[in-house]
C-alpha cells in the first residue's frame, strides 16, 4: 500500500486527487499496464474505498465520491491522507439472466446492444443487476429492450 498526502481538487463537478508519479509507476507495475481504467483500493482519511484510477486529459486522477469521503464536493482544498494500491479483485458483473433471455428473444435489440460501446453495455448490465424486486427487474428489462429498439430514451439517451 502506497501512502501520500494530497489536496482535494475539482474538475467540473468531480472532486479528485492527483496521485504522485512515483506511486503511479508502482501501480502500473502491479496492474501490468498503464492504460485507463485501473482498479484500485485504499483509504482516504482512514476510510476504506474501492475505486477506478482514470486518465483524463493526459492526467491520472483518483476521483473522490461521497462514499469515499463524506461531503467531498464541499471539501475542496482540504489536505487528505490517501493510501492506494492496485486492486486485483474481479469486478465484472455477470449479465442478469432476465436481460440475456430478453435479448435472445429480440435479435434486433441484441444486435444494437452488441454494437454499443463496452462502457454503455456495462452500464445497462450493472443497472439491471443492481435491482432487487422482481417487478423492478421485469419493468426495467422491458425498458432496456424498448430503448435498444429505439422506442424510448433511457438515462437521457436515445438510440437511432
Amino acid at each position: 500500500m502506497h501512502s501520500f498526502k494530497a489536496i482535494l481538487e475539482i474538475i467540473g463537478i468531480n472532486p479528485f486527487v492527483s496521485v504522485p508519479e512515483k506511486i503511479l509507476k508502482q501501480i502500473f507495475l502491479q496492474a501490468g499496464r498503464d492504460k485507463s481504467p485501473i482498479p484500485v483500493r485504499g483509504t482516504i482519511n482512514k476510510q476504506s474505498y474501492q475505486q477506478t484510477l482514470v486518465r483524463y486529459k493526459g492526467a491520472w486522477r483518483l476521483y473522490v465520491n461521497t462514499t469515499m469521503l463524506s461531503d467531498s464536493p464541499r471539501r475542496i482544498g482540504e489536505l487528505l491522507k490517501v493510501s492506494i494500491e492496485f486492486d486485483p479483485a474481479d469486478r465484472t458483473v455477470k449479465m442478469p439472466s432476465r436481460l440475456k433471455d430478453a435479448l435472445d428473444q429480440q435479435p434486433a435489440a441484441r444486435q444494437k446492444f452488441d454494437s454499443l460501446p463496452p462502457s454503455h453495455q456495462k452500464e445497462l448490465i450493472r443497472y439491471i443487476a443492481s435491482l432487487k424486486r422482481e417487478e423492478s427487474i421485469s419493468r426495467n428489462v422491458q425498458r432496456t429492450i424498448d430503448f435498444l429498439l429505439g422506442k424510448i430514451s433511457l438515462y437521457g439517451r436515445k438510440i437511432n
